[in-house]
């Protein structure tokens, strides 16, 4: 096993490896990559070397002691061989022993396997004491890895303003940073832009894509005056927004605080090994003193160095190698199998944490709705020719890149080239109006239709999509309704999360009677909307302390701090922002909402083989303990005893990745 000090280290440099290729990314240098991915591969090597360093001279070693033997290679020569293989590896954890018992912790595993390995180079098994260190060595460099790589600096993930700004000056412009812009200073904000600080809209209208903030994909129209906040971008025209909060005080700069204190109320969690070293640590190491000792009060010719040699095979056995091996390896089967079905869990303890969901919480757009509108139902008055209306609309919204536009493009398709429109203009708020043969066609909300005294039959109040107006002519004709599609699977995942007996709840900031037609489609017992995302974590809050476990899946920089707090944060990764990804537990890496419940049967799956491992482990280990312990079992059954439990771990860590899931 690889120290404390040295996991934090190699976390420490794959960071810093990560954040070099991260700021570099733009180079126009192609050569860049390469020595990015160079630097990698050093960082890594530096840290398997002794490993690999270790296992081959080990395997010389035995080499010369079982296949082309040596004359030479015996004694002093031979303890030296395979000293020089066990102190890359068996170093560092000699030392942690003795930092832990210098702290108090005397009955550590690391005290364990010190005095296992030590004990079996001390009765001439130099191989066996070089095998134990070695796959105790790899295991942990390989968890801290697998750790290390899923976790980047939240932070700088998270914070997606501009580094800059700029500035309106009198006639002219500036740029600065943005942290240096003042209350009252005036941005001019371009095309494709992002805004930097939360102000005011100067300019007389402007769209802005807010998926960032909201996790909504409907572009949000704000007129004159309008609240704008950091992370919006402007979508269609130049626009002034006057500064009115602080940098460090904006609402991104809130959520980013979210994350961050969330983030800090994850208590890391305790290794089993380490929990289970606690007890079987002392217990082996004064059993085994006992083996020792005792005999000298019972036994007639007792010699000592024989009772020492029962001792020291004892503690061989005893040591937690088979052990230690089926941990990770059941977890890494775990995650193995996870990644190929497209969920990547970035840590070992939350196959154990997901096992245990009582509740999944998911947000509705991105999560179960696909995030891209549709024409659901199109209601035109019976008097009226479906194709050569809805022709005329289509051709009136062509040119536009609304979301809504796109979906009647969409639904109708190419346009009618023999469809001549004259006088279009866009009614600010309310929608668009043309001419097509002399008469007047207005296409928008029914605000448009009040505007124009166009009479209509309907309550567009008790209607839950999204309408689109239309009125040919002075009369009305009907309407289209839009809404975001409900993903094709899950109907699939709610049927599949409630044959699991986990409670579902949907929480999301569109409109409440959106989010309740969804949830009732699908058929979700608990459904709120139009929360913030400090609702969604108070909310997440109230079910944790009320109902057990909490996994949230959500997909917005909103979704952040919810996805933090709970015990197992979800993200779904295609269409999720990267902030939201990098605060997440597990990654739904396609976006198929049945992935969730397939992650918790993975969870539960891995869990079950690895208590399989750990079963087996003390199986075997019991029973050579205590044919050690009788003087029946020798040096080869201790080595059995480790082998044999380490090969069955593997096999069957190896099952899982075999298992179709969904």
């Amino acid at each position: 096993m690889t120290s404390k000090n040295q996991k934090s280290q190699l976390e420490n440099d794959c960071c810093a490896v990560d954040e070099k290729v991260n700021n570099e990314e733009h180079s126009h240098d192609s050569g860049h990559d390469h020595d990015h991915s160079i630097s990698k591969e050093e960082s890594l090597l530096r840290f398997f070397a002794p490993a690999i360093f270790s296992f081959v001279v080990m395997t010389i070693g035995l080499g010369f002691d079982h296949i082309f033997p040596q004359n030479w290679f015996q004694g002093w020569i031979r303890f030296g061989w395979y000293l020089v293989a066990y102190l890359p590896v068996g170093l560092p954890v000699l030392k942690e022993a003795w930092g832990s018992i210098l702290k108090g912790d005397i009955f550590s595993e690391f005290l364990l396997m010190g005095i296992a390995t030590v004990g079996a180079f001390a009765i001439g098994e130099y191989p066996e004491g070089v095998a134990v260190m070695l796959f105790y060595s790899v295991g942990e460099v390989f968890q801290a890895m697998a750790v290390t790589r899923a976790k980047t600096n939240i932070k700088t993930l998270l914070d997606q303003r501009p580094d800059e700004v700029t500035i309106l000056e009198g006639n002219s412009t500036k740029t600065i940073k943005a942290a240096t812009a003042k209350i009252g200073d005036i941005i001019q904000l371009k095309v494709g832009e992002k805004l930097g600080l939360d102000g005011e809209l100067l300019s007389e209208k402007a769209s802005f894509n807010t998926s960032a903030l909201t996790g909504e994909s409907k572009p949000d129209s704000k007129e004159k005056g309008a609240e704008v906040l950091a992370g919006m971008v402007n979508l269609n025209t130049v626009s002034q927004v006057k500064v009115t909060t602080a940098y460090t005080d904006s609402k991104l700069s809130r959520i980013l605080e979210l994350v961050q204190n969330a983030t800090a109320q994850k208590a890391p969690t305790e290794l089993f090994i380490r929990k289970f070293a606690k007890i079987y640590t002392p217990v082996v190491v004064y059993l085994a003193i006992g083996i020792c000792f005792l005999p000298f009060l019972f036994v007639d010719n007792y010699e000592f160095s024989d009772w020492l040699y029962r001792a020291l095979i004892f503690l061989v056995i005893s040591c937690p190698c088979g052990l230690v091996i089926s941990i990770p390896l059941g977890y890494f089967g775990g995650i193995g199998a996870a990644s190929k079905n497209g969920i990547l869990f970035k840590g070992s303890n939350f196959l154990d944490s997901i096992a245990e969901i009582k509740n999944v919480v998911m947000d509705k757009t991105g999560t179960m709705t696909a995030g891209v509108f549709e024409v659901q139902e199109v209601h035109l008055q019976p008097e009226f020719e479906n194709s050569k209306i809805l022709g005329f609309v289509n051709a009136l919204e062509y040119k536009s890149t609304h979301p809504i536009a796109t979906a009647i493009k969409k639904h109708v398709g190419e346009i009618d080239s023999e469809i001549i429109l004259a006088d279009v203009e866009e009614i600010s708020g309310h929608g668009l109006k043309a001419h097509i043969d002399g008469k007047e066609l207005l296409v928008g909300n029914f605000k448009l239709m009040d505007k124009y005294s166009i009479p209509y039959s309907i309550d567009p109040s008790g209607i839950v999509f999204t309408l689109v107006a239309i009125a040919y002519d002075g009369k009305f004709v009907g309407y289209l309704s839009i809404a975001d599609s409900i993903k094709s699977d899950a109907q699939h995942t709610i049927d599949l999360l409630k044959s699991m007996n986990v409670g579902i709840t949907m929480l999301s900031g569109d409109k409440s009677n959106v989010v309740k037609f969804v949830a009732d489609k699908l058929g979700i017992p608990n459904a709120f909307g139009e929360l913030l995302p400090e609702d969604k974590v108070q909310k997440v809050k109230e079910i944790k302390a009320q109902k057990g476990t909490v996994a949230f899946v959500g997909d917005g920089v909103n979704d952040a701090p919810v996805v933090a707090i709970s015990d197992v944060g979800i993200a779904m990764g295609g269409l999720g922002s990267d902030a939201t990804i990098e605060t997440a537990d597990v990654v739904i890496q396609d976006d198929r909402p049945s992935k969730i419940p397939m992650a918790i049967s993975i969870g539960k799956k891995t869990k079950k083989i690895v208590w399989q491992n750990i079963g087996f482990a003390f199986g075997i280990k019991l029973l050579v303990l205590i044919l050690g312990a009788l003087g029946i079992a020798t040096m080869w059954a201790a080595v059995f005893a480790d082998v044999g439990v380490a090969l069955l771990a593997i096999l069957n860590a190896i099952r899982i990745q075999r298992m179709k899931f969904g």
